[in-house]
């Protein structure tokens, strides 16, 4: 590992911004990134769900940081910082989505390939909310950004690398990836209760149009069509026929 400030930091918000509080990971890695500016050796990323293909970013980190939602069973909004080993027993121990068990995959795979950060720090907050498609963060969720950031920065100056508070902050990339990109936009414009559904819409699960039943299809006279490209690599009766009278 190259000590100091020199050392290649990964810092990561993982996480799922269309179901409220899974999102705050992401949210968090947004805000540090719009406000603040890092030396060269320092890679803020999105994470966002992608698993295992995160896998060569960890390999290439000394230093890895990580924004994330985890259910520690404590009050909905408590901060809690992990260090080190304990890191992925805390991912997996109560995952409240699927990405983190993906997530301990890919720093099992990191270790097991021999590149596994020296030093890992996870900044997690208990949700409130989960099941809330379309949300953004809960209120107590949400008061606890920028602590987590600061717990990242100290972290950092702790090792000797420091940033800088931008005098402007980036603009969020509306353009490029919609509203979602900007937190405070999207809250403002999400559609009420009324107009879309929040767990599930009723209007779709009581609609006569909407059925459940055994409705078995009718074959008969239709033609079904097989991928025959795997044919050299099945066998016939003939086949089987011939195989058997030449053993």
């Amino acid at each position: 590992m190259t000590d100091g400030p020199d050392s290649r930091v990964l810092i990561l918000g993982i996480g799922n911004l269309l179901w409220a509080d899974e999102g705050f990971g992401v949210r968090a890695l947004e805000t540090l990134q719009r406000h603040y500016d890092f030396p060269a050796n320092v890679q803020l990323m999105d994470g966002g769900t992608q698993g295992i293909y995160l896998v060569q970013y960890i390999r290439d980190s000394d230093v890895l940081i990580v924004f994330d939602a985890v259910d520690y069973g404590l009050p909905g909004g408590t901060l809690r910082i992990v260090e080190g080993d304990e890191v992925p027993k805390f991912l997996g121990a109560k995952k409240v989505s699927l990405h983190q068990t993906g997530f301990q995959e890919v720093l099992a795979l990191a270790e097991m390939m021999g590149d596994y950060p020296e030093k890992l720090l996870l900044i997690g907050v208990q949700p409130v909310l989960l099941e809330d498609f379309g949300g953004s963060l809960d209120p107590l969720v949400k008061a606890q950004i920028q602590p987590a950031i600061d717990t990242a920065l100290s972290y950092l100056d702790s090792l000797g690398i420091s940033a800088s508070r931008r005098e402007q902050p980036l603009q969020a990339p509306v353009q490029a990836a919609g509203t979602i990109a900007d937190m405070d936009l999207y809250e403002q414009e999400r559609p009420d209760a009324s107009r879309a559904c929040r767990t599930g819409d009723d209007r779709v699960l009581q609609s006569a149009e909407f059925q459940v039943a055994y409705r078995p299809a009718d074959i008969e006279g239709m033609s079904v069509a097989l991928d025959h490209h795997l044919d050299p690599y099945r066998s016939t009766p003939n086949q089987t026929a011939t195989n058997k009278a030449e053993e």
